[in-house]
């Protein structure tokens, strides 16, 4: 498969987006046939010289401008229209890949692919399905920022797409949906939740009804529906929470030195615990209803979070995510009004 790089997205780029670019030629070149490398030219041909690579696999696409972090989703892609992120959505546009990756500006990405790519038929908003840790296994919150003033056909469409990506990249026969709520009683939540679980209960989906935040990490949920505004708070708050628990464990391990015996004694344990709720872990997350298929990281993605997220493109890929998303939303074309 063919997927291009946004190699300029991202706080450590372009060094940590050619360092995984290349770390996953290494793992699994052999489902890439083409790597296209899109960013500042010299930049990508002076971190080349410092790696080695599959010369055969990777086509270096100059871009001259970038999509700064805090910059205007829609004003960026409509005025730097030679930015590294539009010109590989541009790429896949044309056909020439299949996927793109970017640990830029999310906005951007979401813009970008949304504008030039479109939705797949039937499909009226994308919405992001970013992967949380799950006793059970990955519980995919939908949508984590894409689309933040949301109808409750949207979380409908939102639904359908987390099962159909919950089914076939990750596994699951017949994936659980829940409706993020502030209680598990179908009369708990505001007057958009009721009628979001109204179609969520005729559409057919594993719909488990009403969910809450513990949820999240101890119910066996495969797919959490949101608007984007809650997804994405969600989101952040439980990657703050994270990294201040961890912050706040090797403070007061190094408080005694008994305590420190103890972490080297429990140190794989711990090690285990990091990488299991790692983002590096998980790649990217999905921007699922374009007509391509578009991941965004981190930003702050390191070398093997730009690895994962390739890996993940090259599974949606591969398990044709995008034809199965046109097939579901048409059988419930009636519940999507």
């Amino acid at each position: 498969m063919k997927i291009a790089l946004d190699v300029m997205g991202g706080d450590h780029a372009p060094v940590a987006t050619m360092e995984g670019a290349m770390q996953a030629l290494e793992d699994f070149g052999d489902d890439l046939e083409k790597l296209y490398l899109v960013g500042d030219e010299g930049a990508i041909k002076e971190q080349l010289s410092h790696l080695s690579y599959a010369h055969g696999k990777i086509e270096v696409v100059p871009s001259t401008e970038v999509v700064g972090m805090e910059e205007s989703a829609v004003k960026s892609v409509r005025g730097k229209k030679n930015s590294s992120i539009s010109v590989a959505v541009d790429l896949v546009k044309r056909g020439d890949a299949e996927a793109v990756v970017s640990a830029g500006n999310t906005g951007a990405a979401v813009a970008a692919s949304t504008i030039k790519l479109r939705t797949i038929k039937g499909v009226e908003r994308a919405g992001i399905a970013s992967p949380l840790p799950n006793e059970h296994g990955p519980c995919n919150i939908v949508d984590a920022g894409a689309n933040v003033d949301a109808k409750a056909s949207h979380l409908l469409g939102y639904a359908i797409m987390g099962s159909v990506y919950a089914r076939h990249v990750q596994g699951k026969k017949n994936p659980v949906v829940g409706l993020m709520s502030v209680g598990e009683e179908d009369s708990k939540g505001t007057d958009f939740t009721r009628e979001v679980f109204g179609l969520l209960k005729e559409s057919g989906l594993n719909f488990a009804g009403n969910v809450e935040g513990h949820d999240l990490f101890e119910s066996a949920i495969d797919v959490v529906v949101c608007d984007g505004f809650v997804g994405n708070v969600i989101l952040k708050s439980c990657e703050a929470t994270a990294k201040v628990m961890f912050k706040w464990l090797k403070q007061d391990i190094k408080a005694t030195p008994i305590r420190q015996m103890g972490a080297l004694i429990a140190k794989d344990a711990f090690k285990a615990t990091k990488e299991r709720g790692s983002y590096e872990t998980y790649g990217g997350s999905p921007l699922l209803g374009v007509n391509g298929i578009c991941i965004i990281g981190h930003g702050s993605s390191s070398p093997r979070a730009v690895k994962n997220a390739i890996r993940v493109a090259s599974e949606a890929v591969k398990h044709h995510v995008n034809p199965h998303i046109e097939e579901e939303m048409a059988r419930s074309s009636d519940l999507l009004g």
